[in-house]
């Protein structure tokens, strides 16, 4: 069983607390680079990091009265560090600050959601395992289309996975980016040479070129990248809603010992989880949608941008954070009924195998449009009027003439279907 999701690691990495303590962190590695090319005495860095220190609340009441996050930051460092502190911020703008240090931020959002991910692949690799020769009816637009198994629709959920790790590590590279180039971008005030050094020590690629911010499209697809993964999920979840309804009920989120489904009816047992996930999945969209409207941004930089990150790049990474959390343990327990997904594919009294009997009558050299016309007649009876489809079949007048009724038997066996599964599992180590 997976632990439950509490006050997440996700959640810190967003915290005032933590936004300041990395921007200190850019601030004396700047000073430490200054020193190095004698920008700045020697002996200044070893008092401003043994001094430099800030309280969250002292910098909310300075910023009362400046009306600026960044200057009332400095300024509270300052009132710690004493006269060494002159040297801190110097040549540098806000937006260095700010933004490199969100860059390091959203890479570490970033590093978690990839390993939430790399634990939800493994529970659809063990699932998929588990069923791999499970079989259940495929459905194409809700009606009964031919057999698959369970372990396959688990290995394409983990394939998705995949490619959505894969997606996030692209992502991560996009947002971890620095820049330290002053108020325009042309370091007109700084030596470039002092961004180097801080986007290495953070762990962060300096950016070949910025204005006073780094370029918004790279937000934007941290955030659209994000919204696929929540799309992914979305999907998956709204499958398992479907898998659950009462006309189907093939596999079933656990429902735990105490728990209530409805206020008015004991009987219910609702994926009130798995909707969760779609819904929160649809913030996570709306969000990206806002992080496409960041990206034009007036001439060098605007701060329209700024107010709709504060919420946008905390809100959705939280989100993705929880639901792989949720969805992961939804996955890890989720109840299958093996009998009940048997009984769904003989529901339809063999229309499933049509398709086998054209192919057949195909073999013994009749044209595909005929015999399409005498296989879905047959098909027809069986929906409009409950007739047997298999016994129409073998006293078809027309069919007969090209199989025999034990030609017929051998294509209602849905073992036929499934004899490339082990093939395609295999593709997946499984």
């Amino acid at each position: 069983m997976i632990e439950r999701y509490t006050l997440p690691e996700m959640g810190r990495i967003w915290t005032d607390e933590n936004e300041f303590q990395t921007m200190l962190a850019i601030e004396i590695a700047a000073c430490e680079a200054m020193a190095k090319i004698g920008q700045i005495p020697a002996d200044a860095v070893p008092a401003i990091k043994a001094k430099a220190k800030f309280s969250v609340e002292r910098i909310r009441e300075i910023e009362k009265e400046t009306r600026h996050d960044i200057l009332a930051f400095l300024t509270a460092v300052a009132e710690n560090v004493g006269d060494p502190a002159k040297y801190i911020h110097m040549g540098l703008t806000s937006s260095d600050v700010k933004d490199t240090a969100l860059g390091y931020m959203m890479k570490q959002a970033a590093d978690i959601i990839i390993a939430d991910l790399l634990k939800f692949r493994d529970v659809l690799r063990r699932r998929a395992g588990e069923h791999k020769h499970t079989p259940m009816i495929g459905r194409t637009h809700g009606i009964h289309a031919e057999p698959i198994t369970l372990g396959l629709k688990f290995a394409l959920w983990m394939d998705e996975t995949e490619r959505n790790i894969e997606r996030v590590k692209r992502a991560r590279e996009a947002v971890a980016i620095g820049k330290l180039s002053g108020a325009v971008g042309t370091y007109a005030s700084i030596d470039p040479s002092i961004e180097v050094y801080v986007c290495e020590k953070m762990g962060l690629k300096s950016a070949k070129l910025a204005t006073q911010v780094i370029q918004r499209d790279r937000h934007a697809e941290f955030m659209t990248t994000l919204a696929i993964v929540g799309g992914s999920l979305d999907k998956m979840a709204t499958e398992v809603r479907n898998l659950q309804r009462t006309d189907i009920r093939e596999v079933e989120e656990y429902f735990h010992p105490g728990q209530k489904g409805s206020s008015a009816m004991p009987h219910k047992r609702n994926p009130i989880t798995c909707e969760r996930v779609s819904g929160l999945a649809r913030v996570v969209r709306g969000n990206a949608l806002a992080a496409l409207e960041d990206m034009p941004l007036w001439h060098e930089r605007d701060i329209s941008h700024s107010s709709v990150e504060r919420v946008i790049l905390p809100d959705s990474t939280i989100l993705i954070d929880y639901m792989l959390h949720i969805f992961t343990d939804i996955v890890d327990r989720l109840l299958v009924y093996p009998e009940a997904m048997k009984a769904n594919i003989e529901k339809t009294g063999g229309l499933i195998f049509s398709q086998r009997v054209l192919l057949k009558l195909v073999d013994k050299g009749v044209a595909r449009e005929e015999a399409y016309r005498w296989v879905q007649r047959n098909a027809m009876a069986k929906w409009l009027e409950g007739a047997d489809f298999k016994t129409n079949v073998i006293n078809d007048p027309d069919i007969q003439k090209y199989l025999s009724p034990a030609e017929i038997e051998e294509c209602f066996n849905y073992a036929w279907h499934l004899r490339h599964i082990d093939t395609i599992m295999a593709r997946f180590g499984l």
